[in-house]
């Protein structure tokens, strides 16, 4: 029987820049907020290892459709939650942020966020 134990991060790992977005809604020259209108606000960049989960590929209302998941590790940090985005630099594709996994290994070492791209092929 083997046992397989997950492979903690290590810095040599990181090897792609990210940048974690939040959506600001737009507000008008009275200060009100706009309805229907936002943008994204960087939070912050870091450096992260990404990890293909897996492809599902499908076809809906006669167009391809692929979604793409990965799992993104970086170091632990709080306050990221499903509702901000992220951009990955190095291939420039924006992730919307499914689930978002702190303190993995109860330790405050690592946060892991699964994030999916949607694109028409």
């Amino acid at each position: 029987m083997v046992i397989q134990v997950a492979k903690r991060l290590q810095t040599n790992d990181l090897n792609r820049r990210i940048t974690l977005q939040v959506k600001e809604v737009k507000r008008d020259e009275a200060n009100f907020p706009v309805p229907n209108e936002h943008e994204w606000k960087d939070v912050v960049t870091v450096w992260a290892f990404r990890e293909p989960m897996r492809g599902r590929e499908f076809l809906a209302a006669a167009a391809d459709h692929a979604e793409l998941t990965v799992r993104y590790k970086i170091w632990y940090r709080e306050g990221i939650t499903e509702d901000m985005r992220l951009y990955d630099k190095k291939d420039e594709r924006t992730y919307e942020i499914k689930v978002v996994l702190d303190d993995v290994f109860d330790d405050r070492t690592e946060t892991h966020i699964m994030a999916a791209v949607t694109s028409n092929a």
